[in-house]
């Protein structure tokens, strides 16, 4: 089969002060992609850009089996340039004291094959980018915390920020509030896993692996989860903590300490957090309204499928709701689509969302 047409992507453009941005702006669709396959369909389901991670601790997604080889990364980068497309790279943990080096070397090897941006936490690395290749444009990484315009000024002011990607803590009236009072681009997350802290001051797993995920790149990294077969089912340990206990017929999530299930008060359940998935399409015509620049699916760990599916449905929506905003709606099929492919067959809003307050 003929491979798709390329389809220019939005030009990237400065940033647009405040008092001068559109009432409606077309956010960039930004996915997830694990491997070269699935930035390759992501493409072609109607991704403007792809983040992906190389094969080491530098990246946030540091599972075996995943992410980027050095020739991978590089096919990556040619492939979506020839489609008019953009390729992010994700350096987004922190460099360890004792050796910042493979930090360093990620960012001069990420500029040398030509990727778009940079996807960054740690200032020390901001700093090497921006004093070795002051070309290369810097986006702050959700690991960074940036929750507020000051925070975000500094980063803006001090290494040349050009976005920020805000994390899932934020309320829709609070994420507009920011993006009156800066200049920098915005990306939210739209839809995909949530994690109950607040990202890049989780350091809940590495009590129990000695491995902190803001250096190691994973908080449940796989030397330390074993599944073990009784009677009741299959248990999954995190270490030598016993993270969840499941039925023999019963959906296995990967074991993470916020996700589990634990004995409280008499009885099993989720303690901190139940399994849910992240999903903003409702609010879409509000985030667009607002300024955000971008739009992010979470998922480089997930498949090729859920890249494909979930990039198809996002980009008919912000598609649709750039066209008639005021007729925008969610389809039932988008809802259904989405369902089969978040956390626990569960939506939520999230932090956008707090009809208490």
């Amino acid at each position: 089969m003929a491979a798709p047409a390329p389809t220019p992507a939005p030009t990237p453009s400065a940033p647009i002060p405040s008092a001068s941005r559109p009432a409606l702006r077309k956010p960039a669709l930004v996915c997830p992609a694990g491997s070269l396959r699935a930035l390759q369909e992501a493409i072609a389901a109607g991704a403007d850009a792809v983040y992906i991670g190389l094969r080491d601790a530098t990246n946030a997604r540091n599972f075996a089996g995943l992410n980027f080889s050095l020739e991978q990364a590089a096919e990556g980068v040619r492939h979506a340039h020839a489609h008019g497309r953009e390729v992010l790279m994700a350096l987004n943990t922190y460099a360890r004291a004792q050796d910042p080096q493979p930090w360093f070397d990620a960012v001069d090897t990420a500029a040398r094959i030509g990727v778009d941006a940079l996807i960054l936490a740690d200032a020390a690395v901001m700093a090497h980018a921006r004093r070795h290749h002051p070309q290369l444009r810097l986006h702050l990484s959700v690991q960074a915390s940036a929750t507020n315009h000051e925070a975000i000024a500094f980063y803006a002011e001090r290494y040349g920020i050009q976005r920020a990607v805000l994390p899932r803590v934020l309320t829709l009236s609070q994420v507009a509030r920011l993006i009156e009072r800066t200049p920098v681009e915005i990306e939210v997350f739209g839809f995909g896993s949530l994690c109950v802290m607040v990202e890049g001051r989780c350091a809940l797993s590495s009590y129990v692996t000695g491995q902190s995920p803001n250096t190691a790149g994973v908080c449940s990294p796989a030397s330390a989860v074993r599944w073990q077969e009784s009677r009741a089912g299959v248990d999954a340990h995190l270490g030598s903590v016993l993270i969840d206990r499941y039925a023999p017929d019963e959906p296995r999530g990967y074991p993470t300490l916020c996700k589990g299930r634990f004995e409280v008060g008499g009885q099993v359940d989720y303690a901190l957090e139940e399994p849910t998935s992240l999903n903003t399409l409702s609010i879409l015509p509000e985030l667009m309204r607002a300024g955000v620049a971008a739009i992010k699916i979470e998922g480089r760990q997930r498949s090729t499928a859920y890249v494909t599916q979930v990039t198809r449905v996002w980009r008919q929506a912000i598609d649709d709701c750039a066209a008639e905003p005021a007729r925008f709606s969610v389809q039932p099929a988008w809802t259904t689509a989405l369902g089969r492919l978040a956390e626990g067959q569960q939506h939520t809003l999230g932090a956008y969302s707090r009809p208490w307050q």
